[in-house]
């Protein structure tokens, strides 16, 4: 398989990588950022799609990330890649605090409707069936809607920002390269053209 790795990583490398990055959190972060600015769509469409897959993030529905991002983003008119993108907002290292604010805001929401123990997620999750488990996803199905909106909106006037910064410096940048020097005159350059063909 085209870039595949010699020797295959073992598990659980595999898993710290998912944690923590084998390059600092600094380059890690840029690398992600870089890839944000760099995609080819409006300032509009790329925050769009962000915010998209950041409000998805909230939502307890673990395996329908992508596919819900996806849809969110085509309705607001987001980009799909960013949208991807958007969803990392949800990792193993914030999805602890999301589920437990989420969940927290739920029942404040819903007045206390359902007070039961929260059950613990990796048995239950595996053993019982989605009836049984609608106590825990109610509430937090309507404490990521508000949580999930205001991410999303800050995350939208975020990537707004930086990106239409980033395209009008790369336009600029451009605009220069193609800007002739002071000390050719274009009947120079034409010649020098000529000579070229």
């Amino acid at each position: 398989m085209l870039f595949k790795r010699r020797n295959e990583e073992a598990l659980h490398h595999r898993l710290r990588v998912m944690v923590w990055p084998r390059s600092s959190w600094r380059r890690s972060v840029l690398y992600f950022t870089k890839r944000i600015l760099r995609l080819s769509a409006t300032p509009h469409a790329i925050a769009a799609g962000v915010a998209a897959g950041a409000f998805t993030s909230f939502t307890p529905f673990l395996g329908l990330h992508f596919v819900i991002s996806f849809g969110l983003a085509w309705l607001i008119g987001g980009n799909l890649l960013a949208a991807a993108l958007g969803t990392s907002v949800g990792n193993p290292l914030s999805f602890p605090f999301i589920w437990a604010a989420t969940y927290k805001l739920g029942h404040l929401i819903l007045r206390g409707q359902h007070e039961l123990p929260p059950p613990r997620l990796g048995h239950d999750l595996v053993e019982k069936s989605f009836e049984q488990l609608m106590p825990l996803l109610k509430p937090m199905t309507v404490g990521a809607i508000p949580l999930g909106l205001l991410v999303g909106i800050i995350s939208y006037v975020i990537v707004y920002k930086m990106v239409a910064a980033y395209q009008a410096a790369r336009k600029e940048r451009f605009a220069l390269r193609r800007k002739p020097t002071g000390g050719e005159n274009p009947s120079q350059e034409g010649a020098s053209l000529k000579g070229i063909q």
